[in-house]
Protein backbone atom coordinates (compact mmCIF):
# COMPACT_ATOMS: atom_id res chain seq x y z
CA UNK A 1 0.00 0.00 0.00
CA UNK A 2 2.71 2.47 0.84
CA UNK A 3 4.40 1.57 -3.18
CA UNK A 4 1.14 2.05 -4.48
CA UNK A 5 0.48 5.29 -2.07
CA UNK A 6 3.52 7.15 -2.45
CA UNK A 7 4.20 6.37 -6.26
CA UNK A 8 0.76 7.72 -7.33
CA UNK A 9 1.59 10.84 -4.62
CA UNK A 10 4.61 11.55 -6.04
CA UNK A 11 3.58 12.19 -9.58
CA UNK A 12 0.46 13.56 -8.92
CA UNK A 13 2.50 16.53 -7.93
CA UNK A 14 4.90 16.37 -10.25
CA UNK A 15 2.52 16.79 -12.52
CA UNK A 16 0.67 19.42 -10.66
CA UNK A 17 3.47 21.93 -10.43
CA UNK A 18 2.79 22.24 -14.02
CA UNK A 19 -0.38 21.46 -14.91
CA UNK A 20 -1.23 24.32 -12.15
CA UNK A 21 1.56 26.92 -12.48
CA UNK A 22 -0.81 29.42 -13.56
CA UNK A 23 -2.85 28.98 -10.55
CA UNK A 24 -2.40 32.34 -8.63
CA UNK A 25 -3.06 29.58 -5.78
CA UNK A 26 -0.73 26.70 -6.28
CA UNK A 27 0.99 26.98 -2.81
CA UNK A 28 -2.53 26.54 -1.48
CA UNK A 29 -3.28 23.46 -3.73
CA UNK A 30 0.02 21.96 -3.01
CA UNK A 31 0.39 21.92 0.54
CA UNK A 32 -3.56 20.18 0.28
CA UNK A 33 -1.74 17.41 -1.74
CA UNK A 34 0.83 17.14 0.53
CA UNK A 35 -1.37 17.04 3.70
CA UNK A 36 -3.42 14.52 1.39
CA UNK A 37 -0.88 12.05 1.24
CA UNK A 38 0.26 12.49 5.35
CA UNK A 39 -3.28 11.44 5.95
CA UNK A 40 -2.90 8.69 3.57
CA UNK A 41 0.26 6.94 5.21
CA UNK A 42 -1.40 7.57 8.29
CA UNK A 43 -4.87 5.38 7.41
CA UNK A 44 -1.69 2.90 5.65
CA UNK A 45 0.45 2.26 8.62
CA UNK A 46 -1.64 2.59 11.73
CA UNK A 47 -1.52 -0.92 13.85
CA UNK A 48 -5.40 -0.08 15.51
CA UNK A 49 -8.54 1.41 14.55
CA UNK A 50 -8.57 4.64 16.44
CA UNK A 51 -4.76 5.52 14.27
CA UNK A 52 -6.89 4.16 10.80
CA UNK A 53 -9.83 6.47 11.72
CA UNK A 54 -7.94 9.25 12.48
CA UNK A 55 -5.91 9.11 8.52
CA UNK A 56 -9.70 7.84 7.57
CA UNK A 57 -11.05 11.29 8.72
CA UNK A 58 -8.10 13.29 7.44
CA UNK A 59 -8.77 11.93 3.95
CA UNK A 60 -12.24 12.83 4.27
CA UNK A 61 -11.34 16.69 5.08
CA UNK A 62 -8.51 17.08 2.28
CA UNK A 63 -10.65 15.70 -0.28
CA UNK A 64 -13.65 18.45 1.13
CA UNK A 65 -10.68 21.21 0.67
CA UNK A 66 -9.35 19.62 -2.46
CA UNK A 67 -12.75 19.48 -4.45
CA UNK A 68 -14.02 22.84 -3.46
CA UNK A 69 -10.55 24.49 -4.27
CA UNK A 70 -11.87 26.75 -7.08
CA UNK A 71 -13.94 28.45 -4.28
CA UNK A 72 -15.40 31.00 -6.51
CA UNK A 73 -17.17 28.29 -8.87
CA UNK A 74 -21.02 26.96 -7.02
CA UNK A 75 -20.91 23.50 -8.36
CA UNK A 76 -17.44 23.00 -7.02
CA UNK A 77 -18.85 24.10 -3.91
CA UNK A 78 -22.16 21.53 -4.25
CA UNK A 79 -19.69 18.64 -5.12
CA UNK A 80 -17.43 19.13 -2.14
CA UNK A 81 -20.48 19.29 -0.22
CA UNK A 82 -22.26 16.46 -0.75
CA UNK A 83 -18.64 14.19 -0.91
CA UNK A 84 -18.64 15.32 2.69
CA UNK A 85 -22.03 14.88 3.88
CA UNK A 86 -22.33 11.16 2.08
CA UNK A 87 -18.71 10.09 3.71
CA UNK A 88 -19.90 11.81 7.52
CA UNK A 89 -23.18 8.67 7.01
CA UNK A 90 -20.97 6.28 6.15
CA UNK A 91 -18.33 7.48 8.90
CA UNK A 92 -20.53 7.63 11.41
CA UNK A 93 -21.44 3.40 11.08
CA UNK A 94 -17.44 3.13 10.87
CA UNK A 95 -17.58 5.09 14.53
CA UNK A 96 -20.40 2.67 16.04
CA UNK A 97 -18.60 -0.42 15.13
CA UNK A 98 -15.18 0.77 16.82
CA UNK A 99 -17.27 1.53 20.10
CA UNK A 100 -18.45 -2.28 19.67
CA UNK A 101 -14.93 -3.43 19.12
CA UNK A 102 -13.79 -1.72 22.10
CA UNK A 103 -17.09 -3.05 23.81
CA UNK A 104 -16.16 -6.63 22.77
CA UNK A 105 -12.74 -7.17 22.50
CA UNK A 106 -11.47 -4.16 25.52
CA UNK A 107 -9.16 -3.08 22.80
CA UNK A 108 -9.01 -1.56 19.10
CA UNK A 109 -5.67 -3.06 18.51
CA UNK A 110 -5.69 -4.99 15.34
CA UNK A 111 -3.47 -7.72 16.09
CA UNK A 112 -5.79 -8.55 19.64
CA UNK A 113 -9.02 -7.66 17.92
CA UNK A 114 -8.14 -10.61 15.19
CA UNK A 115 -6.21 -12.95 17.63
CA UNK A 116 -10.22 -12.97 19.93
CA UNK A 117 -12.28 -12.85 16.73
CA UNK A 118 -12.60 -17.12 16.24
CA UNK A 119 -13.53 -17.61 19.95
CA UNK A 120 -16.50 -14.71 19.32
CA UNK A 121 -17.91 -16.92 16.93
CA UNK A 122 -20.89 -18.23 19.34
CA UNK A 123 -21.69 -15.26 21.66
CA UNK A 124 -24.20 -12.82 21.69
CA UNK A 125 -24.06 -8.79 22.76
CA UNK A 126 -27.96 -6.69 23.72
CA UNK A 127 -27.97 -4.36 20.64
CA UNK A 128 -30.67 -2.29 20.62
CA UNK A 129 -32.80 -4.30 22.71
CA UNK A 130 -31.81 -7.79 20.42
CA UNK A 131 -29.07 -10.13 21.11
CA UNK A 132 -27.01 -10.36 17.59
CA UNK A 133 -23.81 -12.03 17.34
CA UNK A 134 -20.89 -8.75 17.75
CA UNK A 135 -19.06 -10.18 14.93
CA UNK A 136 -21.85 -10.10 12.65
CA UNK A 137 -22.56 -6.58 13.87
CA UNK A 138 -19.49 -5.19 13.84
CA UNK A 139 -18.11 -6.12 10.35
CA UNK A 140 -21.89 -5.02 8.95
CA UNK A 141 -20.82 -1.30 10.40
CA UNK A 142 -17.30 -1.68 9.34
CA UNK A 143 -18.54 -2.17 6.00
CA UNK A 144 -21.32 0.34 5.83
CA UNK A 145 -18.26 2.36 6.49
CA UNK A 146 -16.24 1.15 3.58
CA UNK A 147 -19.36 1.61 1.53
CA UNK A 148 -19.37 5.20 1.82
CA UNK A 149 -15.63 5.81 1.24
CA UNK A 150 -15.41 3.01 -1.92
CA UNK A 151 -18.42 4.28 -3.19
CA UNK A 152 -20.34 1.61 -3.49
CA UNK A 153 -24.27 1.25 -4.86
CA UNK A 154 -26.57 3.61 -2.91
CA UNK A 155 -23.57 6.09 -1.42
CA UNK A 156 -21.43 6.15 -4.73
CA UNK A 157 -23.19 9.49 -5.78
CA UNK A 158 -20.41 11.49 -4.67
CA UNK A 159 -17.72 10.00 -6.64
CA UNK A 160 -19.00 11.67 -10.63
CA UNK A 161 -19.50 14.92 -8.70
CA UNK A 162 -15.92 15.40 -7.35
CA UNK A 163 -14.63 15.68 -10.99
CA UNK A 164 -14.82 19.29 -10.05
CA UNK A 165 -12.18 19.53 -8.36
CA UNK A 166 -8.63 20.40 -11.25
CA UNK A 167 -7.62 17.30 -12.90
CA UNK A 168 -4.65 16.35 -10.66
CA UNK A 169 -7.31 15.58 -7.74
CA UNK A 170 -9.06 13.39 -9.85
CA UNK A 171 -6.20 11.47 -10.38
CA UNK A 172 -5.30 11.50 -6.38
CA UNK A 173 -9.33 11.39 -5.56
CA UNK A 174 -9.59 8.28 -8.19
CA UNK A 175 -6.78 6.12 -8.19
CA UNK A 176 -4.41 5.21 -5.90
CA UNK A 177 -5.51 6.72 -2.70
CA UNK A 178 -9.22 8.91 -1.71
CA UNK A 179 -11.57 5.58 -2.80
CA UNK A 180 -9.30 2.90 -1.79
CA UNK A 181 -9.40 2.98 2.30
CA UNK A 182 -12.78 1.43 1.80
CA UNK A 183 -11.41 -1.65 0.05
CA UNK A 184 -7.95 -1.76 2.07
CA UNK A 185 -10.63 -1.51 5.34
CA UNK A 186 -11.85 -5.17 4.42
CA UNK A 187 -8.88 -6.27 3.27
CA UNK A 188 -6.92 -5.36 6.60
CA UNK A 189 -10.25 -6.81 8.77
CA UNK A 190 -9.77 -9.81 6.94
CA UNK A 191 -9.98 -12.27 9.86
CA UNK A 192 -12.97 -10.71 10.72
CA UNK A 193 -15.04 -10.87 7.92
CA UNK A 194 -13.45 -14.51 7.45
CA UNK A 195 -15.63 -15.10 10.74
CA UNK A 196 -19.26 -14.05 9.14
CA UNK A 197 -20.26 -15.38 6.40
CA UNK A 198 -23.27 -13.75 5.92
CA UNK A 199 -21.88 -10.50 5.62
CA UNK A 200 -19.06 -11.30 2.97
CA UNK A 201 -22.81 -12.68 0.64
CA UNK A 202 -23.72 -9.48 1.26
CA UNK A 203 -20.68 -7.76 0.41
CA UNK A 204 -20.17 -9.77 -2.96
CA UNK A 205 -23.56 -8.68 -3.81
CA UNK A 206 -23.36 -5.00 -3.45
CA UNK A 207 -20.20 -5.10 -5.21
CA UNK A 208 -21.48 -6.75 -8.24
CA UNK A 209 -23.94 -4.44 -8.13
CA UNK A 210 -21.76 -1.35 -7.93
CA UNK A 211 -19.46 -3.15 -10.87
CA UNK A 212 -22.61 -3.58 -13.28
CA UNK A 213 -24.35 0.28 -12.19
CA UNK A 214 -21.64 2.33 -12.87
CA UNK A 215 -20.58 0.62 -15.92
CA UNK A 216 -24.10 1.20 -17.22
CA UNK A 217 -23.65 4.55 -16.13
CA UNK A 218 -20.27 5.01 -17.83
CA UNK A 219 -21.92 4.05 -21.55
CA UNK A 220 -24.33 7.32 -21.40
CA UNK A 221 -21.67 9.70 -19.91
CA UNK A 222 -20.54 13.17 -22.09
CA UNK A 223 -18.03 14.31 -19.60
CA UNK A 224 -14.53 13.18 -20.32
CA UNK A 225 -13.93 12.84 -17.01
CA UNK A 226 -17.36 11.46 -15.33
CA UNK A 227 -16.48 8.47 -18.06
CA UNK A 228 -13.65 7.80 -16.33
CA UNK A 229 -15.20 8.25 -13.08
CA UNK A 230 -18.03 6.03 -13.56
CA UNK A 231 -15.04 3.54 -14.85
CA UNK A 232 -13.23 3.81 -10.93
CA UNK A 233 -16.49 3.18 -9.16
CA UNK A 234 -17.18 -0.23 -11.69
CA UNK A 235 -13.19 -1.32 -10.62
CA UNK A 236 -14.04 -0.35 -7.03
CA UNK A 237 -16.88 -2.77 -7.35
CA UNK A 238 -14.55 -5.78 -8.70
CA UNK A 239 -12.35 -5.17 -5.83
CA UNK A 240 -15.19 -5.65 -3.15
CA UNK A 241 -17.01 -8.48 -4.39
CA UNK A 242 -13.82 -10.39 -4.87
CA UNK A 243 -13.29 -9.69 -0.41
CA UNK A 244 -16.70 -11.00 -0.24
CA UNK A 245 -15.50 -14.20 -2.12
CA UNK A 246 -12.41 -14.18 0.74
CA UNK A 247 -9.61 -13.13 -2.86
CA UNK A 248 -8.38 -10.76 -0.27
CA UNK A 249 -5.24 -10.58 -2.35
CA UNK A 250 -6.71 -10.86 -5.81
CA UNK A 251 -8.39 -7.81 -4.70
CA UNK A 252 -5.41 -5.73 -3.18
CA UNK A 253 -3.18 -7.00 -6.74
CA UNK A 254 -6.66 -4.99 -8.61
CA UNK A 255 -6.33 -1.69 -6.31
CA UNK A 256 -2.46 -1.81 -7.18
CA UNK A 257 -2.88 -2.05 -11.26
CA UNK A 258 -5.90 0.39 -10.81
CA UNK A 259 -3.97 2.46 -9.18
CA UNK A 260 -1.43 3.12 -12.05
CA UNK A 261 -3.75 2.86 -15.31
CA UNK A 262 -6.29 4.96 -13.80
CA UNK A 263 -4.05 7.71 -12.66
CA UNK A 264 -2.75 7.21 -16.29
CA UNK A 265 -6.40 8.23 -17.94
CA UNK A 266 -6.59 10.81 -15.45
CA UNK A 267 -3.71 12.80 -16.25
CA UNK A 268 -3.75 12.05 -19.78
CA UNK A 269 -7.21 13.64 -19.65
CA UNK A 270 -6.23 16.68 -18.23
CA UNK A 271 -3.62 16.81 -20.78
CA UNK A 272 -6.10 16.98 -23.07
CA UNK A 273 -8.79 19.56 -21.67
CA UNK A 274 -5.63 21.93 -21.14
CA UNK A 275 -4.81 21.31 -24.49
CA UNK A 276 -8.41 22.66 -26.04
CA UNK A 277 -8.92 25.59 -23.69
CA UNK A 278 -10.86 23.22 -20.66
CA UNK A 279 -13.40 21.71 -22.93
CA UNK A 280 -14.41 18.51 -21.53
CA UNK A 281 -17.54 17.64 -23.69
CA UNK A 282 -16.57 14.72 -25.76
CA UNK A 283 -19.33 15.52 -28.48
CA UNK A 284 -16.69 18.96 -29.21
CA UNK A 285 -13.29 16.54 -28.98
CA UNK A 286 -12.45 14.40 -32.15
CA UNK A 287 -9.33 13.91 -34.69
CA UNK A 288 -6.59 15.08 -31.45
CA UNK A 289 -4.59 12.34 -32.26
CA UNK A 290 -2.66 14.04 -35.11
CA UNK A 291 -2.90 17.22 -32.98
CA UNK A 292 -1.16 15.30 -29.53
CA UNK A 293 0.27 12.39 -30.07
CA UNK A 294 2.27 11.70 -26.88
CA UNK A 295 -0.93 12.62 -25.03
CA UNK A 296 -2.82 9.98 -27.31
CA UNK A 297 -0.30 7.01 -26.66
CA UNK A 298 -0.63 7.55 -23.01
CA UNK A 299 -4.20 7.27 -23.29
CA UNK A 300 -4.60 4.07 -25.42
CA UNK A 301 -1.80 2.34 -22.95
CA UNK A 302 -4.64 3.30 -19.71
CA UNK A 303 -7.66 2.04 -21.70
CA UNK A 304 -6.73 -0.68 -23.01
CA UNK A 305 -5.57 -1.55 -19.76
CA UNK A 306 -8.55 -0.93 -17.84
CA UNK A 307 -10.41 -2.88 -20.70
CA UNK A 308 -8.01 -6.32 -19.68
CA UNK A 309 -6.23 -6.54 -23.12
CA UNK A 310 -4.29 -9.35 -22.70
CA UNK A 311 -0.35 -8.84 -21.32
CA UNK A 312 -1.23 -5.19 -19.59
CA UNK A 313 -2.01 -4.91 -15.87
CA UNK A 314 -6.05 -4.66 -15.75
CA UNK A 315 -5.46 -8.05 -17.56
CA UNK A 316 -3.69 -10.16 -14.99
CA UNK A 317 -5.94 -8.36 -11.91
CA UNK A 318 -9.24 -8.49 -13.31
CA UNK A 319 -9.30 -11.55 -14.94
CA UNK A 320 -7.71 -13.24 -11.96
CA UNK A 321 -11.25 -11.83 -9.99
CA UNK A 322 -13.59 -13.61 -12.89
CA UNK A 323 -12.08 -16.03 -12.37
CA UNK A 324 -12.30 -16.32 -8.76
CA UNK A 325 -15.88 -15.76 -9.37
CA UNK A 326 -16.36 -18.08 -12.51
CA UNK A 327 -15.00 -21.32 -10.04
CA UNK A 328 -16.57 -20.59 -6.68
CA UNK A 329 -19.98 -22.86 -6.73
CA UNK A 330 -22.31 -20.26 -4.09
CA UNK A 331 -24.99 -19.00 -5.67
CA UNK A 332 -23.68 -15.54 -4.89
CA UNK A 333 -20.57 -16.28 -6.37
CA UNK A 334 -22.37 -16.88 -9.55
CA UNK A 335 -24.76 -13.66 -9.15
CA UNK A 336 -21.31 -12.09 -9.09
CA UNK A 337 -19.14 -13.89 -11.80
CA UNK A 338 -22.54 -12.79 -14.33
CA UNK A 339 -22.27 -8.98 -13.46
CA UNK A 340 -18.33 -8.88 -13.55
CA UNK A 341 -18.87 -10.17 -17.14
CA UNK A 342 -21.26 -7.82 -18.23
CA UNK A 343 -19.50 -5.04 -16.75
CA UNK A 344 -16.36 -6.06 -18.44
CA UNK A 345 -18.09 -6.02 -21.59
CA UNK A 346 -19.68 -2.41 -20.82
CA UNK A 347 -16.32 -0.93 -19.62
CA UNK A 348 -14.39 -2.32 -23.22
CA UNK A 349 -17.27 -0.41 -24.63
CA UNK A 350 -17.66 2.58 -23.11
CA UNK A 351 -13.76 2.57 -23.44
CA UNK A 352 -13.19 2.61 -26.93
CA UNK A 353 -16.32 5.21 -27.22
CA UNK A 354 -14.22 7.60 -25.09
CA UNK A 355 -11.12 7.40 -27.33
CA UNK A 356 -13.03 7.13 -30.81
CA UNK A 357 -14.94 10.49 -29.78
CA UNK A 358 -11.64 12.44 -28.30
CA UNK A 359 -9.16 11.13 -30.43
CA UNK A 360 -10.63 9.54 -34.11
CA UNK A 361 -13.11 11.40 -36.63
CA UNK A 362 -13.67 14.32 -37.89
CA UNK A 363 -12.59 17.46 -35.47
CA UNK A 364 -15.78 19.36 -33.82
CA UNK A 365 -14.21 22.12 -32.23
CA UNK A 366 -14.44 25.30 -32.87
CA UNK A 367 -10.96 26.51 -35.15
CA UNK A 368 -9.86 28.82 -32.32
CA UNK A 369 -8.59 25.53 -29.90
CA UNK A 370 -7.25 23.82 -32.46
CA UNK A 371 -4.61 26.34 -33.47
CA UNK A 372 -3.90 26.88 -29.50
CA UNK A 373 -3.74 23.06 -29.00
CA UNK A 374 -0.11 22.11 -27.79
CA UNK A 375 1.67 18.79 -26.48
CA UNK A 376 2.61 18.31 -22.91
CA UNK A 377 5.63 19.91 -21.14
CA UNK A 378 8.33 17.92 -20.61
CA UNK A 379 8.01 17.08 -16.93
CA UNK A 380 4.06 16.03 -17.55
CA UNK A 381 5.21 13.99 -20.44
CA UNK A 382 7.69 11.68 -17.63
CA UNK A 383 5.27 11.53 -15.68
CA UNK A 384 2.43 9.83 -17.80
CA UNK A 385 5.78 7.94 -19.37
CA UNK A 386 6.46 6.68 -15.47
CA UNK A 387 2.73 5.86 -15.24
CA UNK A 388 2.60 3.99 -18.43
CA UNK A 389 6.09 1.55 -17.55
CA UNK A 390 4.00 0.93 -14.42
CA UNK A 391 0.94 0.19 -16.45
CA UNK A 392 2.14 -2.23 -18.91
CA UNK A 393 4.81 -4.19 -16.47
CA UNK A 394 3.82 -4.21 -12.95
CA UNK A 395 0.63 -7.41 -13.91
CA UNK A 396 3.53 -9.16 -15.37
CA UNK A 397 6.06 -8.73 -12.16
CA UNK A 398 3.32 -7.90 -9.39
CA UNK A 399 1.49 -11.61 -10.95
CA UNK A 400 4.03 -13.87 -8.51
CA UNK A 401 3.85 -11.70 -5.65
CA UNK A 402 0.54 -11.71 -5.49
CA UNK A 403 -1.12 -14.81 -6.82
CA UNK A 404 2.28 -16.84 -7.70
CA UNK A 405 2.84 -20.47 -6.05
CA UNK A 406 3.98 -20.56 -2.82
CA UNK A 407 3.01 -17.16 -1.96
CA UNK A 408 3.11 -16.34 1.55
CA UNK A 409 1.87 -12.66 0.67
Amino acid sequence: MLLVVLTVSILVHLYSTEYMSEDPHISRFISYLSLFTFFMLILVTSNNFVGLFLGWEGVGLCSYLLISFWFTRVQANKAAIKAMIVNRVSDLFFTVGILIIFYTFQTVEFNTVFGLAPYMVHSTILFAGYAVSPLILITTLLFLGAMGKSAQIGLHTWLPDAMEGPTPVSALIHAATMVTPGVFLIIRCSPLFECAPTVLIIITIIGAGTAFMAATSGLLQNDLKKVIAYSTCSQLGYMVFVCGLSGYTASLFHLSTHAFFKALLFLSAGAVIHAVASEQDLRRFGALRQLLPYTYAAFFVGSIALMGVPFLSGFYSKDLILELAGGSISLSANFAYSLGLISAFFTSFYSFRLLHLAFYGTARTSRLPLSQTHELSPLMAVVLFVLSIGTVFLGIFGRDIFVGPGTDF
